[in-house]
């Protein structure tokens, strides 16, 4: 017996926050990154799933845009402690998931590329099996902001 679990990624604040402080004390102290880290953009959040069940499979993506605009979800794929360690390069999974609203109202859908989308939520299944967190990198653009984004990713429960 299967049935579905719809996840809604949840934003880090106090992650985000630790990401920007890391970004600004390097500003203040006239330092450069580590070879390799990934420092937080300003138009980027921490988002994270915490899942539930381990045994899943992808089904589809749900990500409401309010107004026309981008957002681009990039997966860690190790499990990144920030409070130890900084965020590299390298934990970061391809493909991002790219999803965006054009011009024309509240009618006009979300898209995304369907391959890479559906490819990203099959490496996120198959990293749940493993881990209880996941953490992302939201990245905002063209008129998108946390305020006019709502995203979920929803799997089939494996028996």
């Amino acid at each position: 017996m299967s049935g579905k679990l719809e996840l809604l990624f949840g934003p880090d604040t106090q992650l985000t926050e630790m990401m920007r402080l890391r970004v600004q004390s390097l500003q203040q102290k006239g330092e450069k990154r580590q070879e390799g880290e990934r420092l937080l953009k300003p138009n980027e959040a921490v988002y994270r799933l915490d899942f539930s069940k381990q045994a899943l499979s992808f089904s589809h993506w749900s990500v409401r845009l309010a107004r026309p605009g981008s957002l681009t979800i990039t997966a860690t794929s190790q499990l990144w402690t920030p409070d130890l360690t900084h965020l590299m390069t390298r934990q970061l999974l391809e493909p991002s998931g790219v999803f965006w609203r054009g011009q024309g109202g509240s009618d006009v859908p979300v898209q995304c590329s369907e391959a890479d989308a559906h490819e990203f939520g099959e490496r996120i299944a198959e990293l749940a099996k493993v881990r209880k967190v996941m953490y992302f990198l939201f990245a905002f653009a063209e008129g998108c902001s946390p305020d006019t984004v709502d995203s979920s990713i929803t799997f089939t429960v494996d028996s």
